[in-house]
């Protein structure tokens, strides 16, 4: 007998989730996938830019780039907490007494 077995009829639960089912894909992971690129997306923006500036016929200003390198660190920054809290999660679910 499986783990869960012993919950199912607690919980209510009478079948396995669907994998296929049509809710799937607009959750957590698409969200976390979705943030992630657009981190990567600042920064290799952010180091793009910051190259260009360097260049005595650059074509980006200091505010732009400085803007672009600011949003950059937020949204590296969000990410880091976020990766923080899943973790701290995780462990405290790993640590709780069945």
């Amino acid at each position: 007998m499986k783990p869960v077995d012993f919950i199912r009829p607690v919980a209510g639960i009478n079948r396995p989730i669907d994998k296929n089912s049509s809710a799937q894909g607009t959750g957590f992971k698409d969200a976390m996938v979705q943030a992630l690129q657009t981190t990567s997306d600042l920064q290799k923006e952010s180091g793009r830019l910051s190259k260009e500036f360097q260049l005595e016929k650059s074509t980006a200003s200091l505010e732009q780039t400085m803007l672009v390198g600011v949003k950059s660190n937020i949204a590296f920054q969000s990410t880091l907490q976020v990766r923080n809290r899943l973790v701290q999660a995780y462990t405290d679910i790993l640590n709780m007494q069945v």
